[in-house]
């Protein structure tokens, strides 16, 4: 690799045949049988005549392994009717098999059973939209992690980070042309919010220093990342409101600003830029993916945040990465982790491992990861505009058309929120006239916003998003204009 100063922290049947043709074909189905059985239980080796050494030495068969995987694939063949799943950590019935756990406005034994009348859910971001593809993908997705699998705190040449992942989230990145990686060190926590408060206590001031604290700041509407600095708020920095109020402001040459900027931003899903010129800047690329956003360019900024969650979906795992230019920056950062939770999971890791080498052995392929992703959130997005275009009460943002480097065309907008607002006069608090229609939403207030704009969100499963357009259509047909005509988005 050229110039990569990786890792900061190396510092610190049927009858009876009558006739010989019956026979054959019966001997021919066997030994089918027996090619097909060998080729998913036995390894290569063994098949080629290596199955154990007359030494002693270890056969090639799988052994523990075998076990782990017939209950993982049990347990996934169990039927919820499309409307939930089983997991192997979920509660066990009295058979001692864990069953299905059923989507929103689902029930019963195998999730058949819809609740009527049931409130749309819109709330989380929960990246459920990604599941079906996992599924598609089960074999090579999957991992069988030993019982000894890194017990030791430490990983690869003494770090907390896997040297072999740390590279394939380059490679990754290289490949899909979002983010210049090469003279960047990586940093990696249990998800973004701990990524945030590390990087936070990196760029401000030191605790013992005689600078007043650094103020933390962002751009309205923003995803409100500022409540986690708030509750560590110290002597090294605190929560200094929207970057409007230091725009045009007197500030003293002792004052440090850190700009949060999420490009593209939750939650109106549009590009954005630091405003403060002399502040320093942590850009949050959650969703900066060819499967939300089109990719214009790879990002450059000093430092850089990304998560699996939006990435893949693995929100439940939570991982995520900074990518960070200055090595002293990183170094505290790496610090700030290591100290705080040792380093992200190993097994996580592990886990992130083998999902990002799926996702680069699919790209510009049949199974593209971001080409399915586009193709249902698109969908989605082309379905609830077409409703909210006949709509006078509600409106969405504007998204146009854009090209995209990765797809290498014009790619159509596939947001992962929808930032809703209320035109009429009297739906002063948006989030409350959408829970009066049964869609739960997250208010614009949440956001630094104003209460007429709510978010709602795009990303859970196909269930969640069916519910929600029949509610959206159901308020939308509920309205009662004044004169004929309606207004486009």
């Amino acid at each position: 690799m050229n110039q990569q100063p990786r890792r900061p922290m190396e510092a610190a049947a049927g009858g009876h045949p009558r006739r010989p043709a019956g026979r054959a074909l019966l001997y021919s189905s066997l030994l089918l049988n027996a090619v097909f059985l060998a080729h998913h239980f036995l390894s290569p080796s063994w098949l080629l005549g290596a199955g154990g050494d007359d030494d002693g030495g270890s056969s090639s068969v799988l052994s523990w392994a075998l076990q782990a995987a017939r209950e993982a694939e049990a347990v996934a063949a169990t039927e919820c009717s499309g409307h939930g799943q089983a997991f192997l950590d979920g509660v066990a019935g009295e058979d001692g098999r864990p069953g299905c756990e059923c989507n929103s406005c689902f029930g019963g034994p195998d999730c058949s059973l819809r609740t009527p009348n049931c409130t749309a859910d819109a709330d989380s971001g929960d990246p459920m939209f990604l599941e079906p593809y996992w599924q598609r993908h089960a074999a090579e997705s999957a991992v069988v992690i030993s019982g000894w699998h890194r017990l030791s705190y430490r990983t690869t040449d003494g770090l907390f980070q896997s040297v072999e992942l740390e590279d394939q989230i380059r490679r990754l990145h290289r490949a899909v042309g979002n983010a210049v990686v090469d003279d960047k060190h990586l940093v990696f926590g249990a998800g973004s919010m701990q990524l945030i408060n590390a990087l936070v206590h990196a760029l401000s001031p030191d605790a013992n220093a005689a600078a007043p604290p650094a103020r933390v700041v962002a751009t309205a509407p923003y995803y409100p990342r500022t409540n986690y600095t708030e509750m560590f708020d110290g002597r090294e920095y605190k929560w200094g409101g929207t970057t409007a109020a230091w725009t045009n402001a007197s500030r003293n040459s002792t004052d440090v600003f850190i700009e949060f900027v999420a490009s593209p931003s939750n939650p109106d899903a549009l590009l954005h830029e630091p405003v403060l010129g002399d502040s320093a800047v942590v850009v949050d690329h959650a969703y900066y993916w060819p499967h939300f956003t089109h990719i214009p360019a790879p990002v450059d900024d000093d430092v850089m945040l990304f998560t699996m969650t939006k990435l893949s979906g693995h929100a439940g795992s939570r991982f995520g990465w900074a990518l960070i230019r200055d090595e002293k920056v990183a170094k505290r950062a790496y610090e700030y982790v290591q100290q705080s939770i040792m380093g992200a999971s190993r097994d996580t890791q592990l886990r992130m491992l083998r999902i990002v080498k799926a996702i680069l052995a699919n790209l510009h392929g049949e199974e593209d990861i971001f080409a399915f992703g586009h193709g249902v959130m698109g969908s989605r997005w082309r379905r609830l505009d077409a409703v909210v275009s006949r709509s006078r009460r509600i409106s969405l943002q504007k998204i146009p058309p854009q090209y995209c480097t990765y797809f290498n065309r014009i790619r159509d907008p596939s947001p992962a929120y929808a930032w809703v607002k209320c035109e009429r006069e009297e739906d002063e608090d948006c989030h409350e006239a959408l829970l009066k229609a049964n869609i739960i939403s997250r208010t614009g207030v949440w956001y630094g916003a104003s209460s007429r704009y709510t978010r709602v969100s795009l990303l859970k499963t196909e269930d969640d998003f069916d519910l929600l357009m029949e509610r959206v259509t159901d308020l939308v047909n509920a309205e009662k204009y004044d004169a004929p005509g309606s207004s486009s988005m």
